[in-house]
């Protein structure tokens, strides 16, 4: 494969990145979807509805994924979440800050891209505040704490993955595990779900699998399509249009920082679009395609001093939260959820322990106030 053939493929996983985002953040608007919602839902009034669509959606990716794997398109052992260290202190104080920050923030990365599609100033104040906080947190003053004091406490294994775990035992391949573990949860939770009337007549059977459909597909631009086994210039294998140079999957707390920094160093000959800020990108401009053809397009601002300085704190904890976590509602969640990895089960556990403190303290800031 010559260099022009890199740069044409690279440019192909580009705008099939782009793709999927777009889609991903119709979708994400026109059904509502909202992982600080689900929560909310739970907490304040005991309707599981959102919650099941979540969880739905993160097993129908599953599905794909490791479908994906069986058939030899992709390994998951080349995502992040194969690393055999499960960051025990890091996914736990990450969630925690990241599901805290999100309420404080009206919603998480993802909501955040959604409501700027919207119209919402406020959430762009919040994409500015949330990409430099992660950015500080990937290379600037809160990673030294992060790298010296949360990322060292951690168990080590062969790999996080569950299957790549149990497939040694079993005799048989990670991809059969992953496949028959995935199929297993997807079956249980589907029947489960599925004897709601009100559920089948709602919008989440279709958001979840559209939600489900959107991490597979770029499972599969990353994994697949973008990997080549022998770059010309490296003579190593790689995975073009990546910030990690590994299989990526959809995640939004470091991709914001990527963007910021892709805007501000653009002039920069080594400054290069990655499959991750063209997903920023994709989600706004797929959110702002429904809320125009729905009407509900509308200018927003902060209420007041209140409003501004708890969106800018809870800012400030997502970018530190999702970066320290390995990533966000979407990519410790949805994505990593998928992959069955024990460090996005543990990060998924902070960010709804860190969510329902953020319900309780806005409730007592409610109360307080009046």
């Amino acid at each position: 494969m010559q260099d022009s053939d890199i740069a044409a493929l690279s440019l192909t996983v580009l705008w099939a990145a782009f793709s999927v985002s777009v889609f991903f953040g119709w979708v994400l608007q026109r059904t509502q979807f909202c992982t600080m919602g689900a929560i909310s839902d739970v907490v304040n009034m005991g309707d599981k509805s959102r919650a099941t669509t979540w969880l739905l959606a993160a097993l129908t990716g599953s599905v794909g994924l490791w479908a994906l794997a069986a058939l030899g398109w992709l390994d998951v052992g080349h995502s992040i979440y194969a690393s055999g260290r499960i960051i025990v202190l890091s996914a736990l104080i990450g969630g925690a800050s990241f599901g805290f920050g999100m309420v404080l923030a009206s919603g998480c990365g993802s909501k955040t891209l959604v409501r700027i599609g919207g119209g919402s100033l406020k959430s762009l104040v919040v994409f500015a505040v949330m990409g430099l906080s992660a950015y500080a947190a990937l290379r600037g003053i809160t990673a030294s704490f992060r790298v010296s004091y949360l990322d060292p406490v951690a168990l080590h294994f062969d790999s996080a993955l569950l299957p790549q775990m149990l497939a040694t035992a079993l005799g048989i391949t990670a991809s059969q595990v992953g496949l028959t573990l995935a199929i297993a949860l997807f079956a249980i939770a589907w029947l489960w779900a599925l004897r709601s009337a009100e559920f089948r007549a709602s919008s989440g059977p279709w958001s979840a699998v559209g939600i489900g459909l959107c991490v597979t597909l770029m499972w599969y631009v990353s994994g697949h399509l973008g990997y080549v086994a022998e770059h010309p210039q490296t003579l190593e294998e790689a995975f073009l249009a990546t910030n990690t140079n590994r299989m990526e999957g959809l995640t939004f707390t470091a991709p914001m920082a990527y963007t910021l920094h892709w805007l501000m160093l653009y002039s920069d000959a080594s400054n290069h679009l990655t499959l991750a800020i063209v997903s920023v990108v994709g989600v706004v401009v797929g959110s702002a395609i429904e809320n125009w053809r729905s009407g509900s397009f509308r200018w927003e601002g902060f209420a007041g001093t209140q409003d501004t300085a708890l969106h800018l704190f809870g800012a400030l904890l997502m970018g530190f939260g999702g970066v320290t976590a390995m990533g966000c509602t979407v990519g410790q969640g949805l994505s990593g959820i998928g992959t069955l990895s024990l460090n996005s089960l543990i990060a998924v556990i902070g960010i709804i322990a860190g969510a329902v403190g953020g319900l309780k303290f806005q409730l007592w800031l409610l109360m307080h106030d009046d």
